[in-house]
């Protein structure tokens, strides 16, 4: 009898060492040793958006030597499931999150921030070595659906990236399945095929094409960008516009997208810390410089001396 009741008595050590363990686990899986400017943190983003976030994190880090951020850079679909996951609480998406998704997030006791932050043009680019230099509105969405020539090779980054879903938005399409579409693995294969395909239209984020990396810089001086005109705008039914800050600003480039920061963190930590880094003059300055449009245009300071 004395055997059984130790056995049991530690059993129920075990079992009540694994539950506090599990807590402890749960309760320490986001750390709470961080404040705006310091500690650890994960965060995903979309992958399209890696130049610009690249450039935004060297900064924020290099003011802020004490915080160390992780940024897992991902598809759309697969950062967003993180985020309802409970993997990550931060996210950089060019969407905010539906009502269902927020949902998902609040019945945990967590709120959710968005702040979008940028406005990215999607480009329309072909090899410098094709005659064509323009396109409306009208004759992309029939290229999409099958209704242009079939034999105009279209390519995009992934699949499940958030440029298929604003691809599938703007055609009001469930996807492509035409024989002329294909999907590759990033915004750098894209590149890559258009700068060795004459007869390729690419569909890419603007960033990708504003100051490259070495390692892909090459194939952006292959290609050239196709100018838009949305015969729908009121304003300018007749004219073409290539992605530019000043189109974008003026409404009259019609493939555009927001760029968020979602902060589910409920607390004063890096996440907030991040977000209110890309909103200010230093954040928005990189934004302006790589050729995005910046939520809120920088201000300059200009000093007058009278000459008397």
């Amino acid at each position: 009898m004395k055997i059984n009741f130790n056995s049991q008595f530690l059993l129920f050590a075990l079992l009540l060492s694994a539950g506090l363990q599990a807590c402890k686990q749960k309760s320490t899986k986001f750390s709470a040793d961080n404040d705006a400017k310091s500690g650890k943190a994960t965060f995903v983003a979309d992958a399209s958006f890696s130049p610009i976030l690249d450039q935004e994190l060297y900064i924020y880090s290099s003011q802020n030597p004490n915080a160390k951020i992780n940024v897992l850079y991902k598809t759309e679909n697969e950062a967003v499931n993180d985020l309802l996951n409970d993997s990550v609480r931060v996210a950089i998406l060019s969407r905010e999150l539906t009502a269902d998704e927020r949902a998902v997030i609040t019945k945990r006791t967590l709120s959710v921030e968005s702040v979008r932050f940028a406005i990215d043009a999607i480009a329309l680019i072909v090899n410098t070595a094709s005659n064509d230099t323009s396109i409306t509105v009208g004759q992309l969405k029939k290229l999409l659906t099958g209704q242009g020539d079939l034999n105009r090779t279209i390519v995009f980054d992934n699949p499940n990236s958030s440029l298929v879903r604003y691809l599938k938005d703007f055609t009001g399409s469930k996807g492509f399945t035409q024989k002329n579409i294909y999907a590759l693995k990033s915004n750098k294969e894209v590149l890559k095929y258009v700068s060795e395909h004459p007869d390729a239209l690419g569909i890419t984020g603007f960033s990708w094409l504003n100051d490259p990396d070495k390692d892909y810089a090459g194939y952006v001086e292959k290609v050239k960008v196709v100018s838009v005109r949305d015969e729908s705008n009121k304003q300018y039914p007749d004219t073409y516009f290539k992605p530019s800050q000043e189109s974008l600003v003026l409404k009259q480039y019609p493939l555009s997208r927001g760029l968020y920061v979602i902060n589910c963190t409920s607390k004063v930590g890096l996440g907030m810390g991040f977000a209110k880094f890309l909103g200010s003059q230093p954040g928005q300055r990189i934004i302006l410089k790589s050729g995005l449009l910046p939520d809120s245009i920088p201000t300059r300071e200009i000093s007058l001396k009278n000459k008397f």
